[in-house]
């Protein structure tokens, strides 16, 4: 029986396919030229993530598989912005259409309006998916172990590191870590869902951040709701975390997170 996972990534290479014969990689390449063009100065996703303090990369996500619709009414644009205004250290932007409700143009606009770095949110199955996201404006994307071999996973960060794109590269368990650490990942992140069972277990990432170096930015994602929550995985060396739902359901971001953070983020 496939998992959600499974499933996630067959639809998105259904999906690649039919936009690979719609536009070209060279036609990508034309928009890449444009992007960096006329791109503003930006600090890097991992340099957002190596402040000092927890780092916050705030979701803009208008659906999820395990909760359904989480935000009917959905200014993706000012949600961005408020994100950034109330300290985000980057966003993180869901382009995945069929389960998250997510679209291209949401990134594109996203990342043309605010300063920070833009995580492009998606199921990375194909080389067309990087150039993609840099013609769109991201400033990283999401390479997730366990949808890709080490053939794949190398080959994707080589080419993301060409575009000038960082990755964040996530880890589900002790497997998927060690794997992600051997491939030279930068950036790890590892998600407290079990995708199987939907089930969230915030000492996932307690018990994997003991097995990244120090100089390996590990980010906490997924199920982070308290300032409780943010301590605990603070005083266990994680880095960062990446939170959707808990910001999308509060109609206050900014009050949202700095009552996780426990103060003013700046």
């Amino acid at each position: 029986m496939k998992n959600i996972l499974e499933e996630i990534a067959a639809r998105t290479r259904e999906r690649i396919a039919k936009e690979k014969s719609c536009i070209f990689v060279s036609e990508l390449e034309n928009r890449i030229q444009e992007v960096n063009k006329n791109a503003r100065q930006k600090i890097t996703f991992l340099q957002a993530l190596q402040k000092d303090g927890m780092s916050y990369i705030c979701e803009v996500k208008k659906a999820s598989p395990s909760k359904g619709l989480i935000a009917p009414d959905f200014p993706y644009l000012a949600i961005a912005k408020e994100y950034e205004q109330a300290g985000a250290s980057a966003i993180s932007c869901l382009t995945e259409p069929f389960y998250f409700k997510g679209a291209d143009q949401y990134l594109r606009e996203i990342a043309a309006a605010v300063q920070i770095p833009v995580l492009r949110k998606d199921f990375t199955v194909d080389e067309y998916m990087i150039y993609q996201a840099k013609s769109l404006g991201a400033s990283a994307v999401l390479f997730i172990c366990a949808i890709l071999d080490d053939g794949e996973l190398r080959a994707y960060r080589q080419l993301a590191k060409e575009l000038g794109l960082d990755a964040l590269v996530e880890a589900h368990d002790e497997y998927e870590v060690d794997r992600a650490l051997n491939l030279g990942a930068e950036i790890v992140g590892v998600n407290n869902r079990d995708l199987r069972t939907f089930q969230v277990d915030m000492n996932n990432s307690i018990r994997l951040r003991k097995m990244a170096p120090d100089n390996v930015v590990f980010v906490s994602e997924s199920g982070i709701r308290t300032p409780e929550d943010i301590r605990l995985l603070y005083e266990n060396k994680v880095d960062g975390v990446l939170i959707g739902e808990t910001l999308m359901r509060s109609p206050d971001k900014k009050a949202a997170l700095e009552s996780l953070n426990g103060s003013p983020l700046r």
